[in-house]
């Protein structure tokens, strides 16, 4: 199994603002704007509520409820009315679908998506982030591939429920891709009854990548068996050694400012199954 650190969302760059954590711990992720888009912000909702009036809210009006919203990955039913046969799915093309496709991504492996939150709270005029907050990466959801369909002018045969979905607004797009989800997840043996694909509903300081005393967002604290030493290959895009330091209990990680889908080899790294499968059964905590 390859572990693939798949960075969704907003951000300083897309968006213009991280993503809100809730008073309550939610975490609510804000997918990027997209032009092309024919699903609206005002029409996905988190918990039976509109994206729309929360991201006018943080970005003081500049994208408004009624801006196209790149939702993908695709991971909750609820967020939009569904057409029959609807299952989570993520997209990707260009560079960074050439980078998954070099390192062997496909059925089996497991994305765990992560963006930049930061802490809101709620004002008379409606909500705003919290000043003394900061902004942090956080891991929010997880996929695991069941399949892999190549998107063209006419689209592949038997998803037509992904019709809307951002990528099938690309016809002309290069190494343009549909990653569908497992049913259940399968890390260990026979399949989980957990689900292939969800989110992870509340902040959590396990889930978080940032390093709690970091100056900067891209200071990552992980798990120890993280360091690429002994032989084993890094964390792509991270094969510079200076990018590492390692502790007792921990490894920091100096993560690289651009870049979407990081690449570990699970075999490798059989550490990685076991912490992945952790994090997501505990995702109602």
């Amino acid at each position: 199994m390859k572990l693939i650190l798949s960075r969704k969302g907003f951000d300083t760059s897309a968006g213009g603002v991280p993503s809100p954590i809730l008073p309550d711990g939610r975490l609510v992720v804000l997918p990027i704007p997209d032009a092309r888009s024919v699903i609206p912000f005002e029409a996905i909702r988190h918990r039976g509520e509109p994206l729309g009036p929360l991201v006018a809210d943080l970005t003081r009006g500049r994208i408004a409820p009624d801006t196209g919203a790149h939702l993908d990955p695709d991971l909750l039913g609820d967020s939009l009315p569904r057409r029959p046969g609807w299952r989570p799915v993520f997209g990707q093309m260009g560079q960074a679908q050439s980078h998954l496709r070099n390192r062997g991504v496909g059925a089996g492996d497991l994305f765990l998506f992560f963006g930049l939150f930061r802490r809101v709270e709620r004002v008379t005029a409606g909500w705003r982030f919290v000043r003394e907050s900061r902004p942090c990466h956080v891991l929010w959801g997880w996929m695991q591939v069941a399949g892999r369909l190549t998107l063209g002018d006419a689209g592949p045969e038997g998803v037509e429920w992904a019709r809307d979905h951002p990528h099938c607004q690309r016809p002309d797009a290069p190494n343009n891709v549909l990653y569908l989800a497992r049913r259940h997840l399968q890390l260990h043996g026979p399949a989980d009854s957990l689900p292939g694909a969800g989110v992870f509903p509340r902040y959590a300081a396990a889930r978080r990548l940032t390093a709690a005393a970091a100056d900067r967002v891209s200071a990552w604290e992980l798990p120890r068996w993280f360091h690429p030493g002994e032989g084993r290959p890094p964390l792509s895009y991270h094969a510079d050694p200076r990018r590492w330091r390692r502790h007792a209990d921990r490894v920091e990680l100096q993560a690289v400012a651009r870049g979407q889908e990081f690449v570990l080899d699970g075999e490798a790294y059989p550490e990685a199954s076991a912490w992945a499968g952790e994090l997501i059964r505990g995702a109602d905590r």
